[in-house]
Formats: C-alpha cells, sequence, structure tokens
C-alpha cells in the first residue's frame, strides 16, 4: 500500500533523522489498534535522494513483521528508485535488532544489489526514537555477509580478490624497482662524478706546474722551441706566456 506524502514531505534525505522525522508522524497518523502492530515499509530514493514514495510492504503481528524480497523491492523498480531505506517499528520502546531484523536486512542488501538498487540503511522506529543500522556500523557489517551471497558469485569475489593482490604485488614490485634503480642510478652518478672531479683536478695540477716550468725557462732566455720541449706546452701556449 502506497502511503500519501505531501509535497513539503517528499524531502531530500541527508541522514536517519530526515526519514525518522517523515515516519514518524506516519506512525502517529494510523490508528491506535494498527499503530500496535509492527510494519514494515520501504522509502525509495532518486539520484538526489529525494523521497520518490513510501510503501507498506507488510503488517505484522505485535512482535514481529517480516518482508518477502521480491515484495519489497517491486515498487522501487516501477517507480525506478535509485536507492532505498528499509523501515519498520517497534511496538515496544526496545529498539534492539533481532537476529530475524539483522538477517531479513542482509538478504535484502544482497537483493539490491542484484537488482542495482542499494540499500541505503534500514531504521528500526517508534513514536519516540530511532535506531540506524548505518550510524550503528550494521550495513557496512552486513554488505560483507555472504550468507545470502549465491556460490558462483562468491567463487567470482575471490577470483576477483585474486586479480586485485595479483596487481597490487606487480605495482609494489614496480614501484621498489624504480626506487633501487633510481639509488643504483644516483649511487652511480656520484662515483662517476667524483673520479671525473679527480681526473680534472689532476690535470689542472699538471696543466699549473707545466706552465710554472714553461716561465722559468723562458726566464733563463731559452728559446720558444726548446721551453715548449721541456714543459710539455704548445708553442702557441708559450708565446702566451711570454706576452704576459
Amino acid at each position: 500500500m502506497n502511503i500519501k506524502l505531501t509535497a513539503q514531505e517528499k524531502i531530500k534525505v541527508l541522514n536517519g533523522e530526515d526519514i525518522f522525522a517523515i515516519m514518524s508522524k506516519i506512525l502517529l497518523r494510523e490508528a491506535k489498534i494498527d499503530r500496535e502492530k509492527e510494519r514494515f515499509r520501504i522509502v525509495g530514493l532518486d539520484a538526489d535522494n529525494r523521497i520518490l514514495f513510501i510503501e507498506l510492504v507488510s503488517l505484522g503481528s505485535v512482535t514481529s513483521t517480516s518482508a518477502k524480497p521480491m515484495e519489497t523491492f517491486r515498487v522501487a523498480v516501477l517507480k525506478n528508485a535509485v536507492s532505498v531505506i528499509l523501515v519498520h517499528n517497534h511496538t515496544s520502546r526496545d529498539l534492539t535488532p533481532s537476529d530475524a531484523d539483522k538477517d531479513l536486512t542482509d538478504r535484502l542488501i544482497q537483493v539490491g544489489r542484484i537488482l542495482n538498487i542499494p540499500v541505503f540503511d534500514h531504521l528500526i522506529i517508534t513514536t519516540e526514537d530511532f535506531l540506524s543500522f548505518q550510524y550503528q556500523g550494521l550495513m557496512d557489517e552486513l554488505r560483507k555477509s555472504l550468507k545470502w551471497v549465491p556460490p558462483y558469485e562468491i567463487e567470482e569475489r575471490i577470483r576477483a580478490e585474486e586479480r586485485r593482490m595479483r596487481e597490487e604485488a606487480v605495482r609494489v614490485a614496480r614501484e621498489e624497482g624504480e626506487r633501487e634503480g633510481e639509488g643504483v642510478g644516483m649511487r652511480k652518478g656520484l662515483r662517476e662524478g667524483r673520479k671525473e672531479g679527480l681526473e680534472m683536478g689532476r690535470e689542472e695540477g699538471l696543466q699549473e706546474g707545466r706552465i710554472e716550468v714553461a716561465r722559468a725557462a723562458l726566464a733563463e732566455g731559452m728559446d720558444i722551441g726548446m721551453v715548449s720541449r721541456i714543459s710539455g706546452l704548445s708553442e702557441e701556449k708559450v708565446e702566451t706566456l711570454m706576452g704576459e
């Protein structure tokens, strides 16, 4: 049964408080006798997280309610919901989710995933307060559950995880190899630079020595050819020294 909503009630949902604000009003609008029964509802959201509809899926007893997956998602599919929020009330003030509540949520999460209509949250409400599976961390826990996942899909998930691990190992090995290569290159560069510097220094020292020998020979009046042979400098270089 579709619950009629005013334009003001078709709000953009940002958190559990937004849903509770609407659902508590609906709960208070119901007749006293019906309020003493648990009801399971589904809230459909559009791509902007705005409420499309609120549908009553099942009417239970004072202590429990249940919902079949296809009945739960029927309207969501027909009305093109992008995601859904599950809501059911507890007639007592105890908001603690039962094992049955968790199991149903687990199953509906898997059905929603198959239909590409994810279950965003499950709220347990009273007229005064609410409990959000999302806030409690239960949604993350149940999304990891494999209880209602088909065996073939579990195998696919395992293979996907193995591929991810192999790709990660290759990436890490590549990065380590690149870092090692950079280190080797830097060490090699330092060694070559040091060697080149020593060779340049040695050559400069020898050149200075040749120049001093040439200057001394010129001072003794030797000719350019003789000075060149003694010092190892070219005759052009010796001539330059004579002009200094």
